[in-house]
């Protein structure tokens, strides 16, 4: 969920060897994805909950960002979600995390079902209890349509983005970098390079004096799902 300079070096490079390979088609992508916005921006609730009613993201970290991104995929009308985190709820995490003090103590990924269910239990729901681990990745989200990345660590976040983009070219990853602090709204932005999207400041590494808060953590959660609803309602 927090960037630090590590994984920062490690994207910077990543983008770097993506963008070579796709600039030349970035003009003709961008104009067909102009085309499919205005579709969808023409589409009603009801016209978005039928095409996602077949559509299935994974989540990889039921932390801040993961929990705060599939709440809000939920709220559309997502058909599934794919849930994975090996952490149980920690009264720290209820500054951030959307879960409730009486949650205490469950494993991440079960308690954000039950959540989810109390929001639409229509929703098919598969949790996994699991450190992610390459094999895991490919096994787990491997009926996805999107995949987000909601990791903490710079290791798992660079696990998961080269095992997907290596792996499992065809899924789209979602990734947040960045949501240390408060404030510096102007700074959270989004890039694309191909099928790696990444949301947040792409800067600020969590610290005593750059605690991840709420807001910022929700926002780019909440951008990310936006990202995941405009690739999903695109592809139609």
């Amino acid at each position: 969920m927090f960037i630090n300079r590590e994984v920062n070096t490690y994207l910077f490079e990543l983008v770097k060897s993506v963008e070579s390979v796709v600039d030349s088609t970035n003009h003709l992508f961008n104009h067909f994805l102009r085309k499919q916005l205005s579709l969808y921006l023409n589409m009603t609730f009801d016209e978005i909950k039928e095409v996602l009613r077949d559509k299935t993201v994974g989540i990889a970290g039921c932390g801040g960002l993961g929990s705060n991104c599939a709440v809000a995929l939920a709220r559309t009308g997502m058909g599934k979600l794919v849930l994975a985190d090996y952490d149980r709820v920690e009264e720290s995490n209820l500054n951030r995390q959307y879960f409730l003090r009486d949650q205490i103590g469950e494993f991440k990924a079960e308690a954000l079902r039950d959540m989810i269910h109390r929001i639409d239990d229509r929703i098919s729901i598969e949790t996994h209890i699991v450190n992610l681990d390459p094999e895991s990745v490919q096994t787990f989200f491997a009926d996805c349509d999107v995949i987000v990345e909601a990791f903490d660590t710079a290791a798992a976040k660079q696990m998961i983005i080269e095992t997907v983009l290596a792996d499992m070219p065809e899924k789209y990853i979602v990734s947040g970098q960045g949501v240390a602090g408060h404030g510096n709204n102007e700074m959270i932005a989004t890039q694309r390079h191909d099928r790696l999207f990444i949301v947040g400041d792409g800067m600020t590494e969590v610290s005593d004096d750059q605690p991840p808060l709420g807001p910022k953590v929700g926002a780019v959660a909440n951008l990310q799902a936006n990202i995941v609803l405009e690739i999903l309602l695109n592809e139609e």
